[in-house]
Parts: C-alpha cells; structure tokens; sequence
C-alpha cells in the first residue's frame, strides 16, 4: 500500500502562444488547475485539468472543499478505487464540467504515482501499443486566419510531413468556408488530410447542407457540427454524408460516449483526458471505441494525450497545439510527421516549477 499523507491544490493562469478563434469562442488564457499527492513512500505525483478562460476557481473550489479532504489515507495505487469514491461522493454535481476537470485532476496525479512507482512511461503502463503517433496540425488552421495563411500553414505543416491539417469552419457563408477549404486542398494536393471543425455552431439543416457542400473535398472528419447534447442530430447528420463525423470534446462522461457509438453518431472519438475526468475514464473510453471498430483521436492536451493514444490500438492521431512550452523545459518530440511518446517514468512531462510559480493565482 502507498498511503496517501497529503494532497493539495493550486490554480496557474498560462497565456496562449498565438491568437486562437473559432465559431464561437476566442482561447484568452488557458486557466491549469494543479494537484500534487504525496504518499508515505516518498514520492510526490503531479496532475493537471484545465479550463479555457473561466471556471478554473470553481474546478479549485471542487478540489479543496470535496475531494481533496477525502484522499489522505487512501491507498494511492488503487486508483480505480479512488476515483470511483470520489466520483460516487459528487453525485449531486455529475455528470458537469466542474465535477469532470476535478476529477481528472486527481487521477492524472494518482496515474503518475502508478508510473513512478513502476519505473515506466505513461505510455507503456497505460497498454504500451507503440510509441510513436501521427501527428496533425490545428495552430494553422483558426476561422481568423486569412486563406493565404491557411494554405501556408498547411504546406508548411505537409512539407514537415505531418499527417494533416484541423482547419476551422462557421464562417456566416457556406461559400466562404468551402473557398478556404478548396484553397488549401488545391495546394496541398490528395495527399494530406484534411479535417473540419465547427465547433457546436451549426444546427442540423446548416451542418448537413454544409457536409453536402464539402464532401468533394475528401475530408477526414466533420468536427462538432452540432451542439454535443444533440445526439439525435448527429445520428442524422452521420446517416447524411460520408464524412466522418467526429465528437467528443465536449462529452464528460464514458455514458455520453456509450451513447454516442451505440446509436452510430460518432465515427472519431476525440475524447480529452481533462474534460472526462482523467486517464482511467479515458482509456475505458478508448476501449469502448475499439469495440465499435473507431478511432481514437484526442481533444487538445498533446503533452498527455501522445502517451495514451499511443498506448491504446485505435490512438489514430494527435493533436499539435502547443500550450504548456511556458511552464515546461523541452517539447514534444516530433520526429518524421510523428509525435514520440516521452520515455521518462511518469506522465513524461517535465515541469518547469519557477515558471509555475511565476504564474501561480490562487
């Protein structure tokens, strides 16, 4: 048994490295809610969840008044146990956001715990598939982007042989938003995928008359066409074209999910480790994907997310936003379009803790 003796939590306000916009929303800061668990071995585990903006005092509120006060004594490597206690003492918040990024919060701590503890990487200690996962590029893609800066991003990116672009969609015409894309797909050739996000902006009769408008183009999914509580919408919306419709970043729970596959309304599974309360939800997730013969490719979050598509068989891709070059020493390797899992034991991340300090707000 590795007892857990103490727990605590803090918030860290992190800028964003460049001008992020999409249909609804512009990313501001990315408000990171810390959680450190010491055991009685010794060993101190690090774990993150994140807010885009607002909320991060209230996920620290969660932490500090309901769930960190339960840990101390708890046996830090039963971490399905953990969670499940602190999930089932939450009942009257789940499922939320709130609830969710607090959660994961603990479990990513508790996960690094298990890593250090065994001497591993994430990636091997979470299913250890392979090490290496494509990469994809969203920085190059935001809806403020002009289609001259869309279509060099998007060389840039195959030139650096990556796997794809993530291109945002919502602008107010379906002719502006299919003469970017046509842009980009005429520079970029057959040969790079390209994938769409719409951010929730869309209702049914827009995404599907949108879909219909896009389908030439050969894309490799349709992101968030929908507001994510609208399952009905995606089923119909999936029945409708024969581009993949991609969900998840919004989804806070495995059921959410379970319906999502169940009724054929997902064919790309983006689920963030953050937002559906840490790495256990997640790989179980991923699993349930893997029944259904989908895909897994997860929402934001890099730094954590190459180390478990990596582990699971069905991790498609990764996502290449950087976010926490400010707070860490290094980066995410990236070698031939690929990003490398980190080898080092625990989540791999090296955190920078001056940097942390310096950016501390509650």
């Amino acid at each position: 048994m590795a007892a857990i003796v103490s727990a605590h939590a803090y918030l860290v306000d992190v800028e964003v490295e460049k001008e992020r916009t999409d249909a609804v929303q512009a990313f501001l800061k990315q408000e990171t809610v810390f959680v450190e668990i010491r055991t009685d071995d010794g060993r101190t585990g690090v774990g993150y969840s994140y807010t885009i903006g607002t909320g991060g005092r209230s996920v620290l509120a969660m932490l500090r008044e309901h769930l960190l006060p339960r840990l101390p004594g708890q046996d830090a490597a039963a971490v399905e146990r953990v969670w499940f206690d602190l999930f089932a003492s939450t009942r009257a918040t789940t499922v939320g956001a709130i609830t969710s990024l607090a959660l994961a919060a603990v479990d990513t701590a508790l996960w690094d715990l298990r890593c250090l503890r065994a001497g591993e990487p994430l990636w091997k200690v979470a299913g250890g598939f392979r090490r290496e996962v494509p990469l994809y590029d969203t920085e190059g893609g935001w809806l403020h982007l002009s289609t001259e800066e869309l279509v060099s991003g998007a060389l840039a990116s195959q030139a650096a042989g990556w796997h794809g672009v993530k291109l945002k969609v919502g602008k107010p015409s379906a002719g502006q938003d299919l003469a970017r894309l046509r842009a980009v797909r005429d520079a970029v050739g057959p040969g790079l995928d390209i994938m769409v996000d719409a951010n929730q902006s869309m209702t049914h009769a827009e995404a599907r008359r949108r879909a219909a408008a896009f389908e030439p183009l050969d894309l490799a999914w349709f992101e968030e066409p929908l507001p994510a509580d609208d399952v009905a919408g995606h089923v119909l919306l999936a029945r409708s074209t024969s581009i993949p419709v991609a969900v998840g970043e919004s989804l806070y729970s495995v059921a959410q999910f379970r319906e999502y596959l169940a009724q054929g309304a997902a064919s790309i599974v983006q689920v963030d480790a953050a937002r559906v309360g840490g790495i256990t939800p997640w790989l179980k997730v991923a699993h349930l994907a893997e029944a259904f013969n989908v895909q897994v490719c997860p929402h934001f979050l890099m730094e954590l997310h190459v180390s478990l598509a990596a582990a699971v068989p069905n991790g498609r891709c990764v996502e290449h936003i950087p976010q926490l070059r400010a707070i860490t020493d290094g980066q995410l390797e990236i070698t031939d379009g690929h990003a490398v899992a980190p080898d080092r034991p625990g989540l791999g991340i090296a955190w920078d803790r001056d940097a942390i300090d310096d950016r501390r707000v509650a």
